[in-house]
């Protein structure tokens, strides 16, 4: 029988998950003094498959907020009912040893296609290679509200990354100053920037004017509404809601 489910954590945690011990059972938490499970990175069926094995048991996870809002499946199936498949599996399995001995091979003659050596199709041309010059983008992440850097123990170890940088650059704390070189096309219209702090995440883009850069350096701050930053991840108690038995509780 398939168990259809959604996850809950109705009174989320406050600890820094980055902060935690990791171990063998997932990261310790020296304020509750309890393991907590990562399940952020698991795909539906992996977080299914969790929650199957260890229905009973007290769980603190950490999940994406998107989770919470994702249905989960998994199928239960008695003793009962493996033996009888375990039992129809072997006689099928049986039955088909048997017939395949009391048949003859059933010789197959293969020919081989004839080669066409003609090609139809649209002829393929070149697109013009659009320029593309690096620059240094040059600036400070601000908060509308206080045109100051973000409060760093709200918002800590702030990364920014611009039109997919290789590496996410590390924003200076206490001024907010950034400096990350890229290399963008003259004729590009926007930049697109991906702010991630802790457990927040922002994307966004900003217009941009190769005619703005000056000696290949971009001067640009970027003005934050900490409303826009999303929490993504949330930990605390889990709970399941079974959605066939219309019942809440936590594992």
């Amino acid at each position: 029988m398939k168990k259809k489910f959604t996850l809950e954590i109705a009174s989320p945690c406050s600890e820094n998950f980055d902060k935690m011990i990791p171990n063998s059972k997932g990261s310790f938490c020296d304020s509750c003094a309890k393991n907590v499970i990562d399940l952020s990175s698991k795909s539906n069926s992996e977080v299914a498959k969790f929650i199957a094995e260890n229905k009973g048991k007290n769980i603190c996870a950490r999940v994406k907020s998107t989770q919470l809002q994702e249905e989960f499946a998994y199928n239960e199936t008695s003793k009962i009912n493996n033996f009888k498949y375990a039992a129809i599996a072997a006689s099928v399995l049986l039955a088909s040893n048997v017939s395949a001995q009391e048949k003859e091979p059933i010789q197959t003659e293969i020919t081989s296609p004839k080669l066409n050596n003609h090609i139809v199709g649209k002829i393929a041309f070149k697109q013009p290679v659009e320029e593309e010059v690096s620059i240094i983008v040059k600036g400070k992440i601000l908060d509308s509200k206080t045109n100051k850097p973000l409060n760093n123990k709200t918002y800590p170890n702030l990364m920014l990354t611009i039109n997919d940088s290789p590496t996410p650059f590390k924003v200076n704390a206490k001024t907010g100053e950034f400096a990350i070189p890229l290399k963008v096309l003259k004729n590009s219209d926007n930049l697109y920037l991906s702010i991630v702090s802790g457990d927040y995440y922002l994307s966004k883009t900003i217009p941009f004017d190769i005619k703005s850069v000056k000696g290949n350096v971009l001067k640009q701050d970027i003005i934050i509404e900490t409303e826009e930053l999303t929490k993504v991840m949330i930990m605390g108690g889990l709970g399941i809601n079974y959605i066939d038995k219309k019942a809440s509780k936590e594992i």
